[in-house]
Order: structure tokens, then C-alpha cells, then sequence
């Protein structure tokens, strides 16, 4: 569907192959935009989605059940941060699953243990940034306060402040060019350095006339977050705070074809997933998708793909049916659902044309990733291409082959590798992403209909 000739490296505006699709590719993205700004981090998108399901009829998994009847659907939570849902098939689960995996963690700055300091008369909060940043984008930026701390006595708050008009926001400053000489003879890379990632969070002293407090301003901000959510100093080594970008997803164009948003990496397969999730009734097969954690640091801990959480759910769903379940993923396919980068006109000379991904040209299939000689990649079969290939045909969806950028310029990888170690078949397949891992990233609006629609193709196909 996405070619113009039978010439393989010939894909095409998905408008000139699919020309009645953009008004529904906007109606979806206006809940796409809404599920972006109410899912800055992995805990609010699980809380997000266990909400949206739940509605939907999803009961949590009891892996002590007896039975599993067809179109029973199901979710489980795994600490927050990543879910699982299940809509189980009419065939045997030894027949296979389809897997939907993508991740629902983003670059971002994380706070320090130990955060709160003072310099002259302001207060700042240190972090430490989490994933592949290019740290000289976050200056400037007005950022959110997202994530969870717990007190003392064991109980805990959610905290979000900056996302709303009337909230305040958060910043870290940079240098005037007026004084940045030598600043600027760092190189790219350093011309912001980790250890200047500082947040600034006020500049009010606390005032006592009968005698000088020692870093008042960091005192009255420490007041401040006593009064608001009663939370100490210490109280900040029990807690996971993320600072984010506060901006809200948007339009972007006169036509209004694209989106920017913050954390489009990887939600922006997420959400085309989920939704094709939600309308999968009654497969044939048992569909799993999975929406996880801490991939962008190597899918480490036991929320992220490293981890035996979803093969543990697998098995306790063999268990309940008596198979192997080691019968279920021989015959299992997996679409990691992930992003590649486009191809960007600005900076044409690190990527090969012919096989580069490029936006409105539908959906992203990537055989591999990996660095230079394909290190730590996937490398999907010829036969998982051919049947993904065929699939996306016969549905008439648009796509397209992309890889990341030309040989040895550099290099990435997704949570393929880590699926396909359990003797399951796994390609990557997602959208196309202009300025990845930047605080507002930028994607077509008829790629992620398309994601949609190869996605609900594959969990219905028979």
C-alpha cells in the first residue's frame, strides 16, 4: 500500500494511497493529545490506562483461576509503572499470542536523593537525567513536578504541579551570550553539563527578626512543600520526582498535520496500541499488550523488559489452561512497538535515504536496530517480515521500512531483543519521530492513524 511502483525505496505520501484518511486521523489524535497530557510519566499513564479499561470492563488477572473463558479481558498492574492487558483468544493459548509491547517512560530529569540546596539567596533542586538527553535543550524550558513521595509514617502523595494555567513552573537557567565565551567553546555535548541541571524553586527568604536563619530562601521553600503536601527535607530519599517539560501537546502547521509534544517516544505507539486494544473483541487469537517501563535505560529493574514480570504472567496463564508455556511463544509474534527516527531535510548528511523512515509515510517497519555491525539488535527473520509485510497489505495499511541512520553514525535499540530471547518472533513497528528525546518532539498525525490501523489489524488477524 505505501508504494508508488513496485521500486521498494518508492513510498509515498500516505494521502496519495489512502486520500480520505486525514479527517479521521484528526478525530483520533484529539484523544491522543488528551491521553499525552494527562500521562507526562509511566505512573500517571498506568493510573490513565487502568482508569480507561477498568470502564471498559477489564477485571484484574487472578492467577489462581480455574478457567479462561474467550473474550474475557484482563489487566494486571505491575507496581505502577507498567501494565498488562489480555483479551483472551478462542484458540488454545499453545497456538500463540499476539504481542503489542511499548514503553510508556521518557527522557527527563530525575531528582537526586538529596535535592534541596541554596546558593545565594536562591533555592535550586539538583537531578540527575534520566535517558538519552542532549542536555543543552533543557535550559530555559518551563518543566512540571510529577511523581510520588513517601512520608515517615508510611503514608505517601502523588504530586503534579505545572501542568495548569494557575500553577507554578520550573526552570533551569543558562547563560546570556553577552558572557558565554567560554561556554560556548565547549563542545556540543558539554555545552551543558549534568551537574548544571539545576532546577531553580524559589527565592523567597523566611524571615525571623529575632534572629538570621541559615539558608532562609531553601527554608521557606521547604515551608512551603510542608504546609502544601507535609513532606520533609528527608522525606525526598523515599520519593521518585521527575521533572518534565509543562508543555501541553499541540497542533502544528497551517493544515495542523503534526503534533509536539513531550514524551511522543514511546507513547505515541502506546496510546495507537491501547486503543487498538480496547476494540479487540473476541479475537481468535489471545492478544497481550503490554505498556512498560524503564526502557530508555536499558529496560532494567523489575518494571522494565529485563525483568521476568510479563514471562511470569504468561506462565501463570499456561498454568491456568494446562499448556507449556513454552509452546505459547514458539508460536507467538510480537510487534515491538516503538519509534524510529525521520528523516530530517535540516540534517540530511546521518541518514541513508533509501532506507531511512520519513513522516506521512505510514507506519515504521524496522527489521533491526542496534549499533554498528547490528549490536544488540533484533533482526527480525525474513519470514516475520514477509508475514508482517502481508498483513499490513491485506489491510491496507500504509507503511514503510525504515533504519537509524547510516551505518556507524550511530545507533539505538528497543525491547525487541529482550522478547525474542523467549523463541518469539518480534519486529519492531511504530512511527516515525521528528527531533526524538528532545523536551517537545515532533510526529504526523496520519502516521499515528496508521499505527493505529496496523495495530488493530494484527490483534484481529486470524
Amino acid at each position: 500500500m505505501a508504494r508508488k511502483s513496485e521500486y521498494a525505496n518508492e513510498y509515498v505520501h500516505i494521502l496519495k494511497t489512502d486520500k480520505n484518511c486525514f479527517k479521521a486521523a484528526l478525530n483520533f489524535c484529539e484523544g491522543y493529545k488528551d491521553f499525552m497530557d494527562s500521562s507526562k510519566t509511566e505512573r500517571e499513564c498506568v493510573k490513565t490506562i487502568i482508569e480507561l479499561v477498568e470502564s471498559k470492563g477489564y477485571k484484574a488477572f487472578n492467577k489462581n483461576a480455574k478457567s479462561l473463558k474467550a473474550g474475557t479481558k484482563l489487566y494486571v498492574n505491575n507496581r505502577g509503572k507498567s501494565i498488562v492487558l489480555i483479551t483472551i483468544g478462542k484458540e488454545s493459548l499453545d497456538k500463540g499470542v499476539n504481542f503489542v509491547i511499548s514503553h510508556i517512560d521518557s527522557p527527563r530529569l530525575d531528582l537526586k536523593p538529596n535535592p534541596v540546596y541554596e546558593s545565594d539567596e536562591i533555592a535550586y533542586f539538583k537531578t540527575h537525567y534520566y535517558g538519552g538527553i542532549k542536555k543543552y535543550q533543557w535550559p530555559t524550558v518551563p518543566l512540571s513536578m510529577h511523581g510520588r513521595i513517601f512520608r515517615e509514617d508510611g503514608s505517601f502523595v502523588d504530586i503534579s504541579i505545572g501542568e495548569k494555567d494557575d500553577e507554578p513552573k520550573f526552570i533551569i537557567t543558562d547563560l546570556l551570550p553577552h558572557l558565554a565565551a567560554e561556554q560556548e567553546k565547549r563542545t556540543l555535548r558539554e555545552g551543558v553539563k549534568g551537574e548544571e541541571l539545576n532546577i531553580v524553586i524559589g527565592s523567597i527568604p523566611m524571615i525571623d527578626l529575632d534572629e538570621e536563619i541559615k539558608d532562609a530562601v531553601k527554608e521557606n521553600t521547604l515551608k512551603i512543600l510542608y504546609d502544601s503536601f507535609k513532606i520533609k527535607e528527608k522525606d525526598f530519599a523515599r520519593a521518585e520526582i521527575e521533572f518534565v517539560p509543562a508543555n501541553k501537546a499541540t497542533d502544528i502547521g497551517f493544515d495542523k498535520s503534526m503534533i509536539a509534544a513531550y514524551g511522543q517516544d514511546d507513547k505515541v505507539c502506546a496510546y495507537p496500541a491501547l486503543i487498538a486494544e480496547l476494540e479487540n473483541e473476541n479475537p481468535n487469537k489471545t492478544s497481550v499488550a503490554v505498556f512498560t517501563d524503564k526502557e530508555e535505560i536499558g529496560s532494567e529493574g523489575n518494571t522494565g523488559m529485563v525483568s521476568d514480570y510479563l514471562f511470569s504472567i504468561m506462565e501463570d496463564l499456561a498454568d491456568i489452561v494446562g499448556i507449556k508455556v513454552r509452546d505459547c511463544y514458539r508460536n507467538s509474534l510480537c510487534l515491538s512497538s516503538d519509534v524510529n527516527s525521520a528523516y530530517d531535510p535540516t540534517f540530511a548528511d546521518v541518514f541513508e535515504k533509501k532506507n531511512a523512515s520519513y513522516i506521512n509515510r505510514g507506519v515504521v517497519l524496522t527489521k533491526y536496530t542496534g549499533h554498528a555491525g547490528k549490536s544488540g539488535s533484533n533482526d527480525a527473520s525474513a519470514e516475520t517480515m514477509a508475514k508482517v509485510i502481508k498483513l499490513m497489505d491485506d489491510r491496507n495499511v500504509v507503511w514503510q521500512i525504515g533504519e537509524l541512520g547510516k551505518v556507524d553514525i550511530g545507533g539505538g535499540g528497543t525491547i525487541a531483543k529482550y522478547v525474542s530471547q523467549r523463541n518469539i518472533d518480534t519486529i519492531d513497528v511504530g512511527v516515525a519521530v521528528l527531533s526524538m528525546h528532545s523536551p517537545y518532539e515532533l510526529t504526523s498525525k496520519l502516521d499515528i492513524y496508521h499505527t493505529y490501523l496496523a495495530y488493530k489489524a494484527f490483534l484481529l488477524n486470524d
